[in-house]
């Protein structure tokens, strides 16, 4: 066993979340199985099967973005679990604004969260970014706002993790992307966090790199 390869651990561990989800009834969209499937595989939580929502051709989209696209997450942690191989192969990049010294800067200015800055630095650096929150409600909150003043990103990922303004963040970037018809992948409820928003963004990496077979990313 303990010369098990990583890639044959990644696929028995899809088979058993596969047959998991059989027991408990649950039938998966293939349109947004692969995203699923991925967040159960980072958390071994299949509540994800219930609470992720996806707005309209969220995944089609979000994949067709990353195709030499922008990510910007909330934070490094998220950053540094977004798989490289992949981007690389797609020629896309990654990016997050949370420490950098200018981002402290322009909170402290404007008396606001450096998460909330950090999404003016998003909008204003890469503004067909697809956006990767998970672990600041207020980011959502901002980019709601700043979506409402006209900006469109290419896909919004709500998965911050908490207690406070945590559910209402998820409920109204849900809200909001769908009514201005902007992609979103949204885990309602106060589950979430960056190893959830970097799973996301892998799995739409994957598919779009034709990676979803661990053998393949070797």
């Amino acid at each position: 066993m303990a010369h098990i390869k990583p890639a044959e651990i990644e696929r028995e561990s899809m088979k058993i979340i596969e047959a998991e989800l059989t027991v408990r009834g649950i039938a998966l969209n293939p349109e947004t199985a692969a995203v699923i499937k991925r967040v159960i595989h980072t958390t071994a939580d299949f509540d994800y099967a219930d609470n992720l929502r996806f707005t309209s051709r969220a995944v089609e989209r979000g994949v067709e973005a990353l195709r030499g696209g922008v990510i910007v997450t909330d934070t490094n942690m998220a950053l540094a679990g977004v798989s490289r191989p992949a981007l690389t192969r797609l020629s896309g990049t990654a990016r997050c604004f949370m420490a950098d010294p200018e981002t402290a800067e322009q909170a402290k200015a404007a008396g606001t969260t450096r998460a909330a800055a950090a999404v003016l630095r998003a909008e204003a650096e890469a503004p067909n970014a697809v956006l990767a929150v998970g672990n600041a409600p207020t980011a959502l909150l901002r980019i709601a706002e700043r979506m409402e003043m006209g900006w469109r990103p290419a896909l919004v990922i709500g998965a911050p993790v908490g207690f406070v303004n945590v559910v209402e963040s998820k409920e109204r970037i849900l809200e909001v992307c769908t009514r201005l018809d902007v992609p979103a992948i949204v885990a309602l409820g106060r589950k979430g966090g960056s190893n959830v928003a970097a799973a996301i963004c892998n799995a739409l990496l994957y598919t779009a790199a034709g990676l979803l077979d661990p053998s393949s990313r070797n």
